[in-house]
């Protein structure tokens, strides 16, 4: 490796290996590099590169800047050689394929990112399974929390929760990736952190959909209150510890998303709501995910009923004010019920 792994923030950086260049990928960068590491993107549309190439990513980050200093290329071979960390920010639903790619070029022994958030739809896989599966033995972790691209991408100041099993690889990681602008915590909870991303995008579509539909703000309020005990009661079935669907992953990444038409996934919702045309949107891992985590809170047996509305609602099987119609009548119980 090029960079030692003692720990301390003034070491010498790493070379950071990027994969992807969307908009959460060339943000990502952007913030490796204003940590002071030697930063390598790796994007599959040559048109990305040259633009990253001039200082821009007009399609995802269109009027911001990007600093120079960061090696874009199309060729994932360049991109992954020599890396001491590689960052992989695929949709959670091409992850298994961008990782085949990558395995016979990967270094060994690196630490390997998760940056995107999802559940596999075909397997019903955590991302971190996905990586076990294609690079066993690989350093596996995972970065989330409240964060918009543009946001960091711009040096806003940004808080986010990097999580590992090894306790030490996370904190290690969280001290290498903090800069000015962007805070990192660090947490041994793995799991609780990847339940914590993949969920908040389904509530999300949910609270964009009651906005859209009219249905008001005490509505959404309830939404967004009632997901987060769906997202604890899924959790907990995973084994993720409490206090983390508490902190940034968990709590604080649902409350920006399903409070901002910036979140990709509640300006879905909202365009469901509304219904308008859903065509040529942005990405919303939230629609994968909704029918998998539906499928997997049937078959735990985990009482998740505005997940498996926003599956029903996706698939067309019932309108908005149909699932909230359900969900008003569904029968009585203690708020503190899980």
């Amino acid at each position: 490796m090029s960079a030692d792994r003692t720990s301390g923030r003034d070491r010498t950086g790493w070379r950071v290996t990027v994969l992807g260049g969307g908009a959460w990928g060339t943000a990502l960068a952007l913030a490796m590099l204003r940590a002071g590491h030697d930063v390598r993107l790796y994007a599959r549309d040559a048109e990305t590169v040259a633009a990253i190439q001039r200082g821009e990513n007009p399609r995802y980050l269109p009027g911001i800047a990007i600093e120079t200093g960061i090696a874009a290329t199309s060729d994932i071979a360049t991109a992954l050689a020599d890396a001491d960390c590689v960052l992989a920010v695929a949709p959670a639903q091409a992850l298994r394929a961008m990782l085949t790619t990558a395995k016979p070029l990967m270094p060994k022994a690196i630490p390997l990112v998760l940056c995107a958030k999802g559940i596999e739809r075909d397997t019903g896989a955590l991302l971190s399974a996905i990586v076990e599966d294609i690079l066993p033995g690989a350093p596996v972790a995972a970065l989330s929390g409240p964060s918009f691209a543009a946001d960091v991408a711009r040096g806003l100041p940004t808080a986010v929760v990097v999580a590992a099993r090894d306790d030490g690889l996370a904190a290690e990681l969280a001290a290498r990736f903090s800069a000015e602008n962007l805070r990192c915590y660090s947490s041994d909870d793995l799991i609780g952190v990847e339940i914590g991303g993949a969920l908040k995008n389904v509530f999300a579509i949910a609270a964009g959909a009651v906005t859209g539909a009219g249905l008001g703000a005490s509505a959404q309020a309830a939404m967004v209150t009632r997901g987060f005990v769906e997202l604890r009661r899924i959790g907990a079935a995973f084994g993720a510890k409490p206090e983390t669907l508490m902190g940034l992953s968990g709590l604080g990444d649902l409350l920006l998303t399903c409070s901002s038409s910036q979140s990709r996934n509640f300006a879905y919702g909202l365009a469901l709501g509304q219904g308008k045309p859903l065509a040529g949107l942005p990405l919303a891992e939230g629609v994968p995910t909704a029918g998998i985590a539906a499928r997997i809170a049937t078959e735990r047996g985990i009482d998740a009923p505005i997940i498996t509305a926003v599956s029903a609602i996706l698939d067309g099987a019932i309108t908005i004010r149909q699932a909230v119609s359900a969900l008003m009548t569904r029968p009585l119980k203690t708020e503190t019920d899980l």
